[in-house]
């Protein structure tokens, strides 16, 4: 029995990847918007009520590939983190390092797999809400990021400027959800950062550099650092 139900369970992992990689197709060919069982079922020779066995609707295999999407560029960064030097060296250049590694870890994911990255950073897909199961996975990169940040902070401090008081609530409350154990300006650094780093490799995943950027790496590497200095892992230059 044992040995019939590991069969079975092999085989249900199998189906379920296989929907998965047809979806992806889908994605690539047409746009989330456009993701249908129907036609996935019809692509692997299925029959729609077989496919709802392990996807019982649209909503239900898209948040199964945003998961995977989100869970694949966090480990992209968490890998970048890792093979980054310790932070024990303790100076301003390791936490700025460590920063453009997971910044360079998350593009390179994004240039790799563009259509997952419009799955999960491009425009919201019409009729889909995203359960709290996306949440973890979502902030995932952000952790990675954060860590470094937190690292800078307890071994050299974070160069920041005064906080505005007029911003000090919104500060307080986004460190209070993010980041409790660093400054509140260092929260509010951070979502400027954060956004500004998306909003860079969208623009290159997304066109907007043709015939305007040429020297992307190059480029990005320098603005990478500049967001370093933003959250106080340097001294801004």
């Amino acid at each position: 029995m044992t040995s019939l139900r590991g069969a079975r369970d092999r085989a249900r992992v199998e189906v379920t990847a296989a929907i998965k990689d047809e979806a992806r197709k889908q994605l690539a060919a047409e746009g989330a918007a456009k993701l249908s069982l129907r036609a996935v079922a019809r692509e692997l020779g299925m029959v729609s009520s077989a496919l709802y066995r392990y996807f019982p609707s649209r909503d239900d295999l898209l948040t199964a590939l945003i998961i995977d999407a989100y869970d694949a560029v966090g480990a992209a960064a968490e890998s970048a983190l890792a093979a980054a030097p310790p932070p024990s060296a303790g100076t301003r250049s390791v936490h700025v390092a460590r920063w453009t590694a997971v910044c360079s870890a998350v593009r390179t994911w994004a240039i790799a797999h563009p259509h997952e990255y419009a799955l999960i950073y491009g425009s919201p897909v019409p009729g889909y809400s995203a359960p709290r199961d996306t949440v973890g996975p979502a902030a995932r990169v952000g952790m990675a990021l954060i860590s470094v940040a937190r690292d800078a902070y307890n071994s050299t401090g974070l160069a920041l400027p005064p906080l505005d008081p007029a911003l000090r609530p919104e500060a307080e409350r986004m460190a209070a959800e993010l980041a409790p154990d660093l400054p509140p300006a260092a929260a509010l650094a951070f979502v400027a950062a954060w956004a500004q780093l998306f909003g860079l490799i969208s623009f290159e995943v997304f066109g907007q550099f043709h015939r305007l950027v040429e020297e992307r790496d190059a480029v990005f590497a320098r603005a990478a650092t500049r967001l370093a200095h933003e959250v106080g892992l340097a001294e801004r230059p």
